[in-house]
């Protein structure tokens, strides 16, 4: 039986592919599979490219750092997991040849380095990719170190007590991850030279690591093993936690898309609905007839059931390979935006698509397919046996759900999809409340329109239609409303991102960090720069602190678990002091300095400017409120900085926000004046240079050696360029939406095509021309469309506020365009589709028109 019932439903389907609601209901299914694997497509591979990368930038799948030599049973115990153990030592020292000296940042490989990628190394035949260190008594320099000390190839340099060849420009590093963590210059050496350099000694700055590649099951078998490292204050680097990270403009834009694909999946799903209910209406007298031919009711079910998954299949492989060349033109968009090679299209999104399409059909089709079960064989001698429309609720809840279960798969949380879903029902009540109010006031306004025109009759003539179908018209109203909101939101929030990117990085950003200015160098440095620069931040002190205790507690011990392996706590942060709160930073909790703690009254046992005196009260700081919530700190917790060989304890008196990717020199850690000037400190500053005035460079260079003048022009302009790809890939997923909202308003208006009929054929018989038919039928759709489109502005414009805060980080704000462009843009869309699809049964005879009564 199940052959037979094959058959009939795939001849059914094929006979169908002509009527307007299958068409609808397979649009609905493709764009919702597009949208649903598109962006998973790329979010996967964005995902696995992360992983990829941050083995390579972290120099392994597992790094271990600390000031001492690693033992032998560590090693063994590592190896035995499944490792393979590449040793790296990491020093500061001075460089010098032919008297002139420079610090550098040495780094010592051994034979297996790297693990993973390449170096990009000029050994003066151009640039070559190396998967190797320099070899024994052999050094690689970066171009900063070539210039600054006069270094040709082939020249052979201090390093310590011993010379090494300087064979090659190290112009990238296999491991070395972007940023501005390490200032020095830099020179690559062998581990096989570093005894005879006679650096490592007791005090040394030195670091010693290990790195180590591994499986992901060789990752789990050493957890205990790196717990305890971590306790015993080995700094553990594990590549599925300390991952590269996306820049903020990069998650918002991801935030952004699998946002917008959740809207085309909703939009998609109401056109399902809607088109699942005229395709059942249509198919009533099939059903009766079936059952005088001795079919079940489980038999109709089958049948239709099948129908609808073969369509189901169809569009979900449609859908699926659009999705695939969707995230194609995404990567290539966003090629040179992305931190990595992408790795190629994996299997999952394309399960993840079929998933979706019958999800989609089961949740919004379901209940109403159920309609087919309650047929009675009567129905074909009497019309009005038709069975009863699945309770509203019923088909609500049950797409509820499935839209929660679908955004639960996509964000990952439970309790956010939960929260929305809750929110989503009685904003839905609401709605639908509001609705019926808004259509009854309008529906008023038009009736009490006085004029003998034309368009008068047909507005009221409109209206009267309308208020007679009012449990219909309410709920195209609420569908209309929900597409014209989810397609605002999109655009919305597509302009104000691009906004807040573009004034993220002005002209005149600074494009050069000057580091380790000292105090003696510092006016002098600032009459050279000032006069041929645009601009320039303020000349900030800098000092390195260590925190040793917090709340009188081991800092590992006194912050949360996830936080123990925090940088903040590993390594030295630089300080400065400030009597007024920096440009670009702001006050969120607590209150900045008084005027008594900027002047650093002595009365209050603060360090003097002479000595360091026992402490009665702590010194109030000013910190970073991201650095706070990691730590899990807040106002009147006390902090203690080791600087030089005293130490500072200090409470914590306010909270401040700052932008990260502002170019901007910034702070974790703010004093107030007279508390560190007394210990050795430097000088940071960042100026824009204009291009005419990049001859200021060697001057400087010349001027003060000591400098580090760090050129971040290349990364500008990569910036600026992104934002311009970024564009383009959020405009193409703009355009999806835009289709899923259009499938909604075909799909709805489609349904109810039938009703609309039999009234043109009534018009018809009373007199009515096909010019008045067209104006009654074009007031009405602009009526339903000018409506919806005022409850989408409302919509779009709470919601949006809460996105901005909540999820993508942005400043909320008030869209006046929205409720003027909404409403008059929804009267045009719908009245436009709406009188271009009625435009057949215009021109229908009367009685033709009126023979779709039953369909009704």
């Amino acid at each position: 039986m199940s052959d037979v019932n094959w058959r009939l439903a795939m001849r059914s389907l094929k006979r169908d592919l002509r009527a307007a609601d299958v068409r609808a209901l397979f649009i609905a299914l493709v764009l919702a599979v597009a949208a649903s694997t598109m962006i998973a497509f790329f979010l996967d591979r964005l995902e696995r490219g992360l992983e990829r990368q941050a083995g390579q930038m972290l120099g392994g799948d597992l790094v271990l750092e600390q000031r001492d030599p690693f033992s032998e049973e560590l090693r063994e115990r590592l190896e035995s997991a499944g490792f393979v153990l590449s040793d790296q030592i990491d020093l500061v020292s001075m460089i010098s040849r032919d008297g002139r000296f420079q610090p550098a940042s040495l780094k010592a490989v051994d034979e297996v380095y790297p693990h993973y990628g390449v170096s990009y190394v000029d050994f003066g035949d151009g640039t070559e990719q190396i998967a190797s260190g320099p070899p024994p008594g052999e050094a690689w320099a970066d171009p900063r170190l070539m210039e600054l000390v006069e270094i040709e190839l082939g020249d052979r340099v201090q390093v310590g007590q011993t010379e090494l060849t300087v064979s090659g420009i190290i112009e990238r590093e296999a491991d070395q991850s972007g940023g501005f963590g390490n200032f020095n210059p830099r020179l690559m050496m062998n581990t096989a030279d570093v005894e005879a350099t006679g650096l490592v000694q007791e005090g040394s700055r030195i670091e010693f690591e290990i790195l180590a590649a591994g499986a992901p099951a060789a990752l789990d078998q050493v957890q205990e093993l790196l717990a305890e490292l971590r306790r015993d204050g080995v700094e553990v680097r594990d590549v599925r936690v300390d991952r590269p990270q996306l820049g903020n403009a990069l998650q918002r834009a991801e935030s952004y898309l699998g946002l917008a694909g959740l809207a085309a999946v909703l939009l998609a799903g109401v056109a399902v609905a809607m088109s699942t209910r005229r395709y059942v209406e249509r198919h009533l007298d099939t059903a009766a007839l079936l059952r005088c031919f001795g079919a079940s009711q489980r038999q109709l079910v089958t049948i239709f059931t099948l129908q609808l998954l073969g369509l189901a299949l169809v569009a979900a492989v449609i859908g699926a390979l659009l999705g695939l060349l969707g995230q194609a033109v995404l990567i290539w968009l966003l090629v040179s935006f992305l931190p990595m090679t992408l790795p190629p299209p994996g299997l999952m999104p394309l399960g993840l698509g079929v998933f979706t399409a019958l999800a989609v059909l089961v949740g919004f089709a379901g209940p109403t397919l159920l309609r087919i079960k309650q047929v009675s064989a009567l129905k074909v001698l009497r019309r009005e046996l038709d069975p009863l429309p699945p309770s509203a609720w019923l088909v609500v809840g049950v797409a509820s759900i499935v839209f929660g279960g679908l955004l639960w798969l996509y964000s990952g949380s439970l309790p956010l999809a939960i929260g929305l879903l809750i929110g989503g029902a009685l904003l839905l009540g609401v709605l639908w409340m509001i609705s019926a109010l808004l259509l009854s006031g309008l529906l008023r306004v038009v009736q009490r329109f006085s004029g003998r025109s034309e368009w008068s009759q047909a507005l009221r003539l409109g209206g009267r239609q309308l208020a007679r179908r009012r449990q219909a018209g309410l709920g195209q109203l609420l569908a209309f409303s929900v597409t014209f909101f989810a397609m605002a939101m999109i655009v919305l929030v597509r302009g104000d991102l691009l906004s807040t990117w573009q004034d993220q990085l002005p002209e005149n950003t600074p494009n050069y960090f000057a580091i380790n200015i000292q105090p003696s160098e510092r006016d002098p440095f600032e009459a050279a720069v000032s006069p041929r620069v645009e601009t320039q931040s303020t000349l900030y002190p800098m000092v390195r602190g260590r925190v040793i205790a917090i709340n009188d507690q081991p800092p590992r011990d006194a912050v949360p678990p996830d936080a123990r392996g925090d940088n903040s706590l590993r390594r030295e942060l630089n300080l400065t002091w400030q009597s007024d709160v920096p440009e670009g930073n702001e006050v969120v909790a607590g209150e900045w300095f008084s005027a008594a703690q900027t002047e650093g009254d002595a009365s209050q046992g603060w360090m003097s400017a002479v000595d360091a005196t026992p402490q009665s009260a702590p010194v109030p700081i000013s910190m970073e409120d991201g650095l706070a919530e990691r730590l899990g700190l807040g106002i009147g917790d006390e902090m203690t900085f080791s600087v030089g060989s005293d130490e500072i304890t200090t409470q914590i008196t306010s909270l401040r926000s700052l932008n990260w990717d502002s170019f901007q020199p910034n702070f974790f850690v703010i004093f107030p004046p007279g508390v560190l000037e007394q210990f050795g400190h430097s000088y940071i500053t960042a100026f824009h240079l204009p291009e005419a005035e990049q001859g200021l460079i060697r001057e400087l260079i010349t001027d003060f050696p000591g400098v580090s003048l760090l050129n971040v022009d290349a990364i500008l302009g990569q910036v600026r360029d992104v934002l311009a790809q970024v564009t383009r890939a959020v405009e193409l997923v703009l355009a999806l939406v835009l289709l899923a909202g259009i499938s909604v308003l075909y799909a709805a208006l489609t349904a109810s095509r039938p009703v609309r009929a039999h009234e043109s054929g009534l018009l018809r018989v009373f007199g009515a021309g096909s010019r008045m038919i067209s104006r009654v039928q074009g007031a009405e759709y602009a009526l339903l469309g000018f409506a919806s489109g005022l409850m989408g502005a409302v919509l779009a414009e709470l919601t949006s506020a809460v996105l901005y805060v909540y999820l993508l980080d942005l400043t909320p704000r008030l869209h006046l365009g929205l409720w003027v462009f909404l409403p008059i843009g929804g009267a045009l869309l719908i009245g436009v589709i709406g009188h271009a699809l009625s435009r057949g049964l215009r021109r229908q005879a009367p009685a033709a028109s009126l023979g779709l009564l039953g369909e009704a």
